[in-house]
């Protein structure tokens, strides 16, 4: 294959605004999950949950597959599997440094049982693949609507344990003694992060669930440090992500994923590197007030 025929087959725009009006939900859908991955991620972030949200990928990917086998809705099996596998790692790996381990166990042990359940299925290929990789135009208005409902859930319960949740990530110890429930926080998180992972994992797929549910929320805090900024820029960069990757794959045949992962990746080194220009400009700041060349 030539580099035009390849160029061509990853950009396409023929027709383009035809095909625009076919992804509809699929925008609609993108921008409620920009906001649901940008202000869950900022806690998966915080509380150093990346490896977590893998994990109940994986097992969210074996519900979604057992659901097409028996013919069940997709999007209830893998809300299904992501909250068992949620309440498994809230369970099994209720202190920091058992978490890792849990991860590891039920990790391969979801991907094995989604591998299984793909190999016994015999319908239409592309429903396997779209699994993994994401189906931007299978975004259908039930889907949406299951979709919605669910993010609605989420956005709430992170709204109302926001405050509590970010004491308790920041400082738990101290959070505890001012009688902040942190042991009854950590797993009611977890169910909410299953939540918010199964709804990624409809549209970008469960391989690359954490270009929405990491990416963005570490690109935001490599800029601000703002308790209130940074979760807002997280949005913001994982909608952006989310609506680019969509407006990108219009027309191409290759899935959303990698163009969905590709920006938001471009994102996080612009903001990588802004934050390294300030941090360079702040010591050099420090340094001059040191020596007494700044002037008052």
């Amino acid at each position: 294959m030539s580099w035009q025929e390849a160029w061509h087959e990853i950009f396409n725009f023929q027709d383009y605004g035809a095909l625009l009006g076919l992804v509809r939900n699929s925008l609609v859908a993108g921008a409620v999950l920009g906001l649901v991955g940008g202000f869950a991620g900022t806690f998966v972030v915080m509380r150093d949950l990346a490896f977590a949200v893998h994990g109940i990928s994986e097992l969210s990917f074996a519900g979604a597959a057992a659901a097409l086998l028996a013919g069940a809705s997709v999007a209830g099996g893998s809300i299904a599997g992501a909250l068992v596998a949620a309440g498994l790692i809230g369970v099994l790996g209720a202190k920091a440094r058992d978490r890792g381990s849990a991860i590891g166990v039920l990790m391969p042990f979801g991907l094995g049982l989604g591998v299984l359940f793909l190999s016994l299925y015999q319908g239409r290929s592309a429903n396997k693949f779209g699994i993994l990789t994401g189906q931007i135009v299978a975004i259908d208005t039930p889907r949406l609507s299951w979709l919605l409902a669910t993010s609605a859930v989420v956005l709430a319960c992170l709204a109302v344990m926001w405050r509590p949740l970010a004491f308790a990530s920041l400082d738990p110890e101290v959070a505890a003694a001012r009688g902040v429930p942190v042991r009854a926080l950590s797993p009611a998180f977890m169910l909410v992060l299953g939540l918010a992972v199964a709804v990624s994992v409809q549209v970008v797929g469960a391989l690359l669930v954490l270009a929405l549910l990491c990416t963005p929320a570490a690109a935001a805090v490599r800029v601000t440090a703002s308790p209130v900024l940074a979760p807002l820029l997280s949005a913001a960069l994982a909608t952006v992500s989310v609506l680019g990757g969509i407006l990108l794959s219009i027309g191409s045949s290759i899935p959303i994923s990698p163009y969905v992962t590709t920006v938001s990746f471009l994102l996080y080194g612009a903001c990588r590197a802004a934050g390294a220009v300030r941090a360079r400009r702040g010591w050099a700041a420090r340094r001059d007030a040191r020596i007494g060349t700044v002037p008052t």
